[in-house]
Formats: structure tokens, C-alpha cells, sequence
């Protein structure tokens, strides 16, 4: 059977053009007798594939990224397969990495941590069964998705890989009850169709989320809690209007004192800080663009009642006014926080030496990650009702208090 998938994989995995898919899916397909044997090798093959690609600096979600845009939901499900497979391999996994359970519940597999080979041998019979697929549809598309392993780049690691035997230590994630608040707070301001008070909630959130950065710095810098290094995680970034989703992940990052890299063609930013503040900004980016698809939603029809036809040009216009000015929002808002803790007597003397030794601890983490990046030209905001709307929507909610200026419609 190796030799099958050998001979299969070296025709359709490398060439430029699609001419071998059907070769090496044909190589696969042809004997029924082999086709447990052939789903057992594909599947160690695979597994092998997908762990060179954690190798590479990739994680689960960024593959599956990947496999969603370019092939279909069917590769989706067999990639949950083959990191599933690969995961058999580890007592534990990484934090944040999920456990992938899709392989077993294929049917016809073994019980988590049985690595027998009748249970690889049933796993072809139960995945045609669970796609509804024949032969040489699956084998397809499983090298579809080989290939697709095949040609990932390296990319900036953001964390341990499965298996890694280096001691990694505990990060400060945010307290329990505090990240209950938040995500409560949040929830509100995504439900309700007021936008003060979504604006009110949200800027609770915020305020809450730059509070426990004040209050993890000072420990810190006093000496009352241990010593933590920058982290890094991956956040999606996808189209539409992925620039202004991006602007916006920015102006987030910035303002819960992280950085965030932008990478376009695979659809990520790589967001830098210290772990409470990466959960805040994966939190807060999440909510807002909810609450600014809403806005948009309800302005979009607005429009539309007075009889203007909206089109691309008003929803791109709306989306980067909606970043543009959350920026400004964001940075008073944590201007603000970090001003009332400075003017209580406990933290009085200690706060800005270390938020600063903080912001510095980032800045250094995120220089080491990524030595060379370029900036972006982003597509103007050509719609003036679009631009208009959308700095209304980011003004109701807005994350702090503060005067309102208005930016103008760019050129």
C-alpha cells in the first residue's frame, strides 16, 4: 500500500497544474481490495504532513483557514481527521490547541489512544460512509489537501508545538470572574439595538480590560508577582473588508498595550503581548466587529428606506471610518484607565515605569518575531454617507469618554 500512496502522491502532490490529481486519485481508487490498506497509509502520511506543518510554525486554526478559503467543507473535515491522528501521538497538548476528536467519531474507529492497525484499517470504509463519497471522489480530495500541507510556508511560531519538551511557563491569563464580567458586558453591548447603551457596556468592558493591565504591571514591578515574557497568538482576518478589519485589530492591540502584524495572504495577524492583554484584544476585536456588522446592517437600510441603492464602496467606506475612529476611542479610553489608577495612592509612583517596561517587553518580542515588515496602502474610502456612518456607528461604541472630532473623508 505504501508504495500505492508513493506513487499516487509523487504524481499529484508536486506538479504545477491539476493534471495529476487525476493520476494519483486513479492510483488510489482502482483496487477495492486495497482501499482500507491505501486509507490507513494516506492517513499516517497525512498525520506525518500536518505535523511538519506545526513544525513550520502553523497551528490548527490557521491550517483550517487555509483549507476553508482555498478547497471545500469536505477537506475541512478530512484535515480534522489527520490532526487528529497526529494528535494520538502526545499525552497532552499544548494550551489553546485543540483536541480534535473528528477522526473517532468517524465510526468504525477505535477508542481514543488505541493505535491498532484494524482501527486505521477502518477508517476509509467510515469516512466514505460519513461523506457519502466513492473512491475516487475522496482520494481526491485528500490529496487536494496533502498538497495543500505540502506547499505551507514557515511561518513565525507563536507558541509550543505538540509534544515539545521545553518548559514553558504558566501565563497570567485574566481572572476568572473578571473575564466573566467582560465576556457578560460584551455580550450586551453585541444584543442590544441602543447604541448608548451598547456604548455604555462596552466602555465598561474596556475599562475593566485596561484596569487588570495596570494592576498585573505594578504586581510586576514590585516584585509581588512573577516574572511573565510577551506571547503571541494568531486572529483571523478575513474578507471582506479584511484592510479595515485589520485597522481595527490594530487599533485594539495598540490600545490593550500589544502589537499586531497584519499577514494579507493568509488571512492572520499575529498579535504580541503579554497574555491577559491577548485575551482582551481577541475579545474585544471579536465583539466589535459584531457590534459594527450590526451598525452596518442598520445604516445599510437606512439608506436603502430613502431610496439610495448601497453598494461595496458604502459598506469598505463604513468598515474603515468604523476602525479609524475606534482608534481614536480606544487610545482614551486606556489614556483614561491608566490616569485614575495613576491617581490612586497604591499604584502612585509605580504605574507609568511599569506599563512602559511593559510596552518595551513587547516591542522587543514583537522586533525579534518579525525584523522586517512593510507597510500597506489601503484602499481610499470613496463613499462619503458610507465614511459618515461608520464614524457614527465606532462614536456609539466608542470605548471611553472624551470629545468628539470627526476625521475627514481621505482623498
Amino acid at each position: 500500500m505504501n508504495d500505492i500512496v508513493e506513487r499516487a502522491c509523487a504524481a499529484a502532490l508536486y506538479a504545477q497544474d491539476d493534471a495529476g490529481l487525476d493520476t494519483g486519485a486513479s492510483l488510489l481508487a482502482a483496487d477495492p481490495a486495497a482501499w482500507p490498506g491505501v486509507g490507513r497509509a494516506l492517513l499516517a502520511r497525512g498525520a506525518t504532513y500536518v505535523r511538519q506543518a506545526w513544525e513550520r510554525g502553523w497551528q490548527p486554526a490557521d491550517v483550517l483557514r487555509l483549507v476553508r478559503r482555498d478547497l471545500a467543507e469536505r477537506h475541512v473535515r478530512l484535515a480534522e481527521d489527520l490532526f487528529a491522528a497526529e494528535a494520538r501521538r502526545y499525552a497532552r497538548l499544548p494550551a489553546r490547541w485543540p483536541a480534535y476528536e473528528a477522526w473517532w467519531a468517524v465510526g468504525g474507529a477505535p477508542g481514543a489512544g488505541d493505535t491498532a492497525a484494524t482501527g486505521d484499517d477502518a477508517y476509509a470504509e467510515a469516512v466514505a460512509r460519513r461523506e457519502k463519497a466513492d473512491r475516487f471522489t475522496l482520494a481526491t480530495a485528500v490529496l487536494e489537501l496533502l498538497r495543500l500541507l505540502v506547499r505551507l510556508p514557515s511561518i513565525e511560531p507563536v507558541g509550543p508545538v505538540p509534544g515539545d519538551p521545553a518548559d514553558v511557563p504558566e501565563a497570567a491569563h485574566i481572572e476568572p470572574r473578571m473575564l466573566g464580567r467582560i465576556r457578560a458586558l460584551l455580550a450586551k453591548a453585541e444584543a442590544t439595538s441602543y447604541p448608548e447603551e451598547a456604548e455604555a457596556l462596552s466602555a465598561k468592558a474596556q475599562e475593566l480590560m485596561a484596569r487588570h493591565t495596570v494592576d498585573e504591571a505594578v504586581l510586576v514591578a514590585r516584585g509581588e508577582g512573577p516574572a511573565r515574557t510577551p506571547g503571541a497568538r494568531r486572529i483571523g482576518v478575513e474578507p471582506p473588508y479584511e484592510e479595515a478589519k485589520a485597522v481595527l485589530l490594530d487599533a485594539v492591540a495598540t490600545a490593550n498595550h500589544c502589537r499586531a502584524v497584519w499577514n494579507g495572504a493568509f488571512e492572520f495577524s499575529t498579535v504580541v503581548g503579554f497574555e491577559s492583554d491577548l485575551e482582551a484584544v481577541e475579545l474585544l476585536h471579536t465583539s466589535l466587529l459584531v457590534q459594527g456588522t450590526a451598525a452596518m446592517t442598520r445604516a445599510e437600510a437606512a439608506q436603502r428606506s430613502g431610496g439610495r441603492k448601497r453598494t461595496k464602496t458604502f459598506r469598505q467606506s463604513f468598515f474603515l471610518a468604523y476602525a479609524s475612529r475606534l482608534g481614536h476611542r480606544l487610545t482614551e479610553t486606556a489614556e483614561h484607565a491608566a490616569g485614575a489608577a495613576g491617581a490612586d495612592g497604591a499604584a502612585e509612583g509605580s504605574l507609568l515605569p511599569a506599563l512602559v517596561a511593559r510596552d518595551v517587553a513587547v516591542d522587543s518580542r514583537a522586533e525579534e518575531m518579525f525584523p522586517r515588515t512593510t507597510t500597506t496602502r489601503l484602499r481610499g474610502a470613496t463613499d462619503l454617507a458610507g465614511w459618515t456612518d461608520g464614524t457614527a456607528a465606532a462614536d456609539a461604541a466608542r470605548m471611553g469618554g472624551g470629545g468628539r472630532t470627526h476625521r475627514p473623508l481621505p482623498k
